[in-house]
């Protein structure tokens, strides 16, 4: 299987988006796209010769000039969708607003806003406006169900059988399989969701986790020609005017785009080039109507649930067209790398903006290793726990100190450098951890080494777990009797992952409501730890977390970590030595 460098030789070890700003080759006059074979041998050379900005009449003319210039075995490009009279999206000032508490946000700055310029309005996610449009079209919407239906519906049958069977957990990973394989043929915002349930202990069992945490890569890609068309058309210039070196085929597919390996011309510095796959608002846009419609009904008819699903699907909609603008992307790297790139062992990849619009975006190429690839970190002598342990106290430093933090955890978006640090990817997804959640969280912590499961059950109000209006008193036994257990088990027995899927069986008791931040940073912490226990089977992430977490203790000045320190440090007055 071949793999595509913009580099004219072989490139060591497996790379991924983005690399530092370290200094290039001086780029050729003309652009060269070179695809070379994983074993380093060149497979084949294209050059791509001027390409003009095209205007709406000359697409398919330019479409099938740009194939013959550039050697690509793409698939065909996505169906078009014609959206005929829906209005424009609200404007792209709302986009680019902050998504998070302020901390490490500044304000927009000329090139941000120029980047801004270079499209049409970004649709944001206005289920009213996309109700009113497809009530004038039944059609669409009936054609869309009924190839939902056809893909999900004997999956659905499936898994019926095998409840009333009694083999639902002999069948879970080939049913899981099942379910990835047909959400990927869905289409994005499927695959959307099934990487948001990867995230979900709470909703599903162990081995759909795990398959659908394969969503994150390996996607079908869409048609190259209608990749470089779009980054001319988005930054205003031919390809050759703006890239010395290019990829003809990308180097990695995800659920909104794919991604180029590239050269700027002007400086010959390496960049990473992500481009939106084509017509993704207004595919996105029916299908997440028609989730909603569903949505509704289960609220309406299934008096179970403990929360609106309406309200699950508009707050996942929100975060996943905020994803649909680059610019806004850009943004969230640059305040990532304020509150984070301190660390001299932490990687974050600078934004090209004048390369970049809200459908395409430049960032630097980082050479690099993903953290899944142990045996290759292995060869180059990287250490794979030290690197798992950097991934942790940043992990924590997101979720407790700022607040601010990668919403897209998978191994896929982590980058071990041939220096060794680590490298963060993808900041498309971003969320905040609120102020009065980071520090119930510690309060938690405290209160579960302390046993106090009284006080772990109230902290679930603080952390917006249970609505003020359930009785806690039915769960704290339910506590105790995990807790307990686990507390008591041996090193070799406890750790993180141990805790969530157990502590799942609690959650499906009881009327909870795992937040959305919450769910996201178990699950960035459980690939952790899943990463570095295929290293070290004795590898204890609460063990790497506790430094931190007594540090925090120790010298936060804010009453309420006082009050948290006096409560782990003291009982009844006495002072609990063995706590030091």
């Amino acid at each position: 299987m071949s793999r595509a460098f913009a580099v004219a030789g072989p490139t060591p070890g497996p790379a991924r988006v983005a690399s530092a700003r370290s200094g290039a080759s001086e780029a050729p006059s003309r652009v060269r796209a070179v695809s070379e074979r994983t074993s380093g041998h060149v497979a084949c050379v294209s050059q791509i010769a001027p390409i003009r900005v095209r205007r709406a009449a000359d697409v398919d003319r330019a479409r099938r000039s740009i194939m013959t210039r550039v050697a690509t075995s793409a698939p065909p490009a996505m169906q078009e969708t014609d959206l005929g009279d829906l209005p424009p999206g609200k404007g792209a000032s709302a986009s680019v607003s902050s998504m998070g508490m302020g901390d490490g946000e500044v304000p927009m700055n000329d090139a941000q806003r120029k980047a801004l310029a270079r499209s049409a309005a970004v649709k944001d996610y206005n289920p009213t406006r996309a109700a009113r449009y497809y009530a004038k079209r039944p059609v669409a919407q009936l054609v869309r169900i009924a190839e939902i239906g056809s893909a999900l519906g004997g999956f659905v049958l499936d898994v019926s059988i095998d409840q009333r069977t009694g083999s639902f957990d002999k069948n879970a990973k080939r049913r899981a399989d099942q379910l990835r394989s047909k959400l990927t043929n869905l289409g994005p915002a499927f695959v959307k969701v099934g990487q948001a349930l990867s995230t979900r202990p709470d909703l599903l069992p162990a081995a759909y986790l795990d398959e659908l945490t394969s969503l994150q890569d390996a996607l079908p890609t869409f048609s190259d020609a209608d990749a470089f068309e779009c980054v001319e058309t988005e930054l205003g210039r031919p390809l050759e005017a703006m890239f010395g070196l290019i990829t003809p085929t990308p180097i990695a597919a995800a659920s909104l785009g794919q991604v180029y390996r590239a050269t700027l011309k002007d400086s010959g510095k390496e960049v990473a080039l992500k481009v939106q796959r084509p017509n993704i608002p207004d595919g996105l846009e029916l299908d997440f109507h028609l989730i909603r419609q569903g949505a509704l009904l289960a609220d309406r008819f299934v008096g179970s649930l403990n929360t609106s699903i309406v309200s699950l699907v508009d707050e996942f909609a929100t975060r996943v067209f905020q994803e649909l603008n680059y610019v806004q992307e850009g943004m969230n790297a640059e305040r990532f790398a304020r509150l984070y790139g301190d660390r001299p062992d932490v990687v974050v990849p600078g934004i090209w903006w004048e390369y970049t619009s809200p459908k395409v975006i430049t960032m630097d190429w980082i050479q690099g290793t993903k953290l899944d690839q142990q045996e290759s970190l292995k060869e180059q002598g990287l250490d794979v726990l030290a690197l798992v342990n950097t991934g942790i106290q940043c992990s924590l430093r997101q979720l407790l100190e700022f607040g601010y933090f990668h919403a897209d955890p998978h191994p896929g978006n982590l980058l071990a450098t041939p220096d060794g640090k680590l490298a963060f990817l993808d900041f498309g997804m971003m969320s905040e951890t609120p102020e009065r959640a980071r520090y119930a969280i510690i309060e938690h912590v405290v209160h579960l080494v302390n046993r106090d499961y009284e006080a772990m059950a109230n902290d679930y109000y603080a952390l917006e777990f249970l609505d003020k209006s359930v009785d806690v008193a039915p769960i704290v036994p339910a506590l105790a009797e995990f807790f307990d257990d686990v507390l008591d088990a041996s090193v070799e027995e406890l750790n993180f992952k141990t805790i969530t899927d157990g502590l799942g069986g609690v959650l499906y008791a009881y009327p909870f409501n795992v937040p959305g931040y919450y769910a996201l940073i178990l699950r960035s912490l459980t690939v952790l730890e899943g990463l570095a226990l295929s290293t070290d089977p004795k590898f204890k992430v609460l063990g790497k977390a506790y430094p931190y977490m007594a540090r925090r203790l120790l010298t936060d000045p804010r009453p309420q970590l006082r009050d948290a320190f006096s409560e782990l440090l003291f009982k009844d007055g006495q002072f609990r030595w063995n706590r030091l």
